[in-house]
């Protein structure tokens, strides 16, 4: 089933962003937000193009205290950003290396109104400059105003997602679905890592995605010990345990979750991992709810697995947001302690080192309601599945 869902977004939509970026701009005492990453730049203004894959040319929204983002932007870019609600767009010839941008990022800032005399950037955690180092500090000289981090208030904007948000990563969802119900009807031993999840990209492809940028797998006898590498061109053996963790992407907003599947036969320590691994995402489904916290999410997981015998948890968290980008704030670990509300995102991630050199990680995604959490993705059969 291809399909149906309106791609983009209403005006409505920019507008409530920019509305309430512009309520917390006032809280933090800021004139204008510097937005210069991939992410954030779509976020508020709708532009979505692929040349971001380019580092050659930097890219500039400001969002003012009031009033609709400015676009500042390589003069190749300005017919798809006069395609979104942003009507002031400047340009220049880009690349331009002794002044890519900056002298026009610098008199827009400067021709704000300057109540505060501060500029918010993405400067902290999780968060970057897409622009030189170099660029940025002399920006900071050809301003009238500071510049103050607002890295974890973009943060806590995005990560509240919109019904029609929602509705996106549950389409993706669905489509990742198809894809990982398919793969026992091709897969078998003597295929590789490599070929598998060729297949299982096409799968989600013909179903809509748009692309699968996050596809990884491992695999070994009775377990695997690795989940962000991979694939490759390893061949699958009887015996093994074969993991594959997807982020597929349609209309910009990503799915994440992973299956894990045994060849032939599995050993019962393997199965009694994996059963730990699903019994730990039910109990982190059950206090995925408003009021409890992703260290709540996190502590209802952890005890399951420490019960089954976990050995330790290399991953470093159990879940994490979800939305635009494939990982986003916040994680689910014992200390995060981030308040759950209705809107977010999540994936519950329960990991669990159960022998040397052995893993069990199973991941679902979620969203939290006013009632507790949602399923977007179809939950994973409860016994391991075992591939003749």
């Amino acid at each position: 089933m291809k399909s149906i869902l309106q791609r983009g977004f209403t005006t409505a939509e920019f507008e409530m962003r920019a509305t309430k970026a512009q309520q917390k701009m006032r809280e933090l005492e800021v004139d204008a937000i510097l937005l210069t990453t991939e992410p954030n730049v779509r976020y508020f203004s709708g532009f979505h193009t692929q040349f971001w894959h380019s580092p050659t040319r930097p890219w500039f929204l400001i969002l003012p205290a009031e009033g609709k983002p400015i676009a500042v932007i390589p003069e190749i870019g300005a017919s798809g950003m006069a395609g979104t609600w942003v009507e002031d767009i400047h340009t220049w010839a880009s690349p331009r290396p002794d002044d890519d941008g900056i002298s026009i990022v610098a008199s827009v800032l400067n021709s704000l109104p300057s109540r505060f005399g501060r500029v918010g950037a993405t400067l902290g955690i999780e968060s970057h400059l897409r622009m030189p180092v170099a660029n940025y500090l002399q920006l900071t000289t050809l301003i009238n105003k500071e510049f103050v981090d607002v890295s974890l208030a973009i943060h806590e904007l995005r990560q509240v997602k919109s019904v029609a948000e929602i509705d996106k990563v549950r389409e993706i969802c669905r489509i990742t679905n198809v894809g990982f119900d398919k793969i026992p009807g091709y897969a078998k031993a003597g295929m590789t890592e490599r070929e598998i999840c060729k297949q299982f990209g096409i799968d989600m492809l013909m179903e809509g995605a748009d692309e699968c940028p996050y596809i990884i797998a491992g695999s070994g006898q009775d377990g695997y010990d690795s989940i962000i590498m991979g694939p490759t061109d390893r061949v699958i053996e009887d015996g093994d345990v074969l993991i594959i963790d997807t982020g597929a992407v349609r209309d910009g907003y990503f799915s994440d979750f992973d299956r894990n599947w045994a060849f032939g036969h599995a050993s019962e320590q393997t199965k009694a991992a994996y059963r730990a691994t699903y019994e730990a995402t039910t109990m982190g489904f059950e206090a995925a709810r408003p009021g409890n916290t992703t260290s709540d999410i996190y502590n209802a997981m952890w005890k399951v697995l420490e019960a089954n015998g976990a050995l330790g948890n290399d991953v470093g968290r159990l879940g994490h947001g979800l939305g635009i980008e494939l990982t986003e704030r916040p994680s689910n670990t014992a200390t995060d302690n981030t308040l759950l509300v209705p809107g977010m995102i999540m994936t519950l991630e329960p990991g669990m080192v159960y022998a040397p050199g052995k893993s069990m990680v199973h991941e679902e995604n979620i969203v939290i309601t006013e009632n507790g959490a949602e399923w977007l993705s179809k939950r994973a059969e409860p016994e391991l599945l075992i591939i003749k």
